[in-house]
């Protein structure tokens, strides 16, 4: 810029350097969002493959990201949850149908086959270039605090926070839900395997944030059949 240019070239310079700026802007936003609509087509294939898992994704997303919340995570991670949770069942694709459900108990084997799921969906993300790491939350997300967990018996630090809450709602949602091989267990079930386990299995800092969300919600015991009431409803809402 010469000192020689008036304030009104001075400004119209400005301008015209903002603009490859703001065209930036625009494509990375565009690329945002044809990102998270690329992770919804996702979730719709899980649950176009196992219809008693249709809604599930979307409800441990919800819960995830309001856990998440009370937890004072940033923006940006709450946004890793959400896109996370909605897709941690990816795995399934590669699951066989009768296997996913079957009406009955699984054997032994059925149930390893069903827990290479978290592993497989893990292969299908790693190859993406997220803004978010989905790839490994999705990997972890039925790791336990104790080491027990699968497919990598990871153990305390060694498991994100992201993935520690999204194992949390998972759990519980699964535990509410109706199964193939069993009734839903309903909300208080799922609390008090939460609460029992609390430290062992589970995040002790996830589950006291997901008993504050549940105290807000004013949630009745019994699971609520109609989808996204109750806690669900307030989850997503809270998004």
């Amino acid at each position: 810029m010469y000192p020689s240019e008036t304030p009104r070239e001075q400004m119209h310079a400005a301008m015209e350097n903002q603009q490859p700026a703001d065209q930036l802007t625009t494509k990375v936003e565009e690329a945002h969002r044809n990102l998270k609509g690329m992770i919804r087509i996702l979730e719709k294939m899980v649950e176009l493959k196992d219809p008693y898992t249709a809604g599930h994704q979307q409800n441990v997303a919800a819960m995830a990201v309001a856990i998440g919340r009370k937890m004072g995570l940033t923006a940006d991670r709450l946004e890793s949850i959400e896109l996370a949770g909605a897709i941690h069942d990816i795995g399934k694709i590669g699951i066989p149908t009768d296997i996913l459900c079957k009406p009955g108990r699984l054997s032994n084997i059925e149930m390893m086959l069903v827990q290479e799921h978290a592993a497989h969906g893990f292969l299908l993300l790693q190859g993406v270039s997220f803004t978010w790491p989905l790839a490994e939350i999705v990997h972890q997300h039925h790791e336990r605090v104790n080491g027990s967990g699968y497919p990598r018996g990871l153990a305390g630090k060694e498991m994100m926070v992201e993935s520690k809450i999204v194992a949390v709602a998972d759990v519980f949602d699964a535990m509410a839900s109706h199964r193939p091989y069993r009734p839903a267990l309903g909300e208080k079930a799922a609390l008090e395997e939460l609460r029992k386990n609390k430290g062992v299995l589970y995040d002790t800092q996830v589950v006291n944030a997901l008993e504050a969300v549940l105290g807000e919600a004013q949630l009745v015991e019994s699971k609520q059949t109609e989808k996204n009431t109750g806690l669900f409803r307030f989850c997503l809402e809270s998004i």
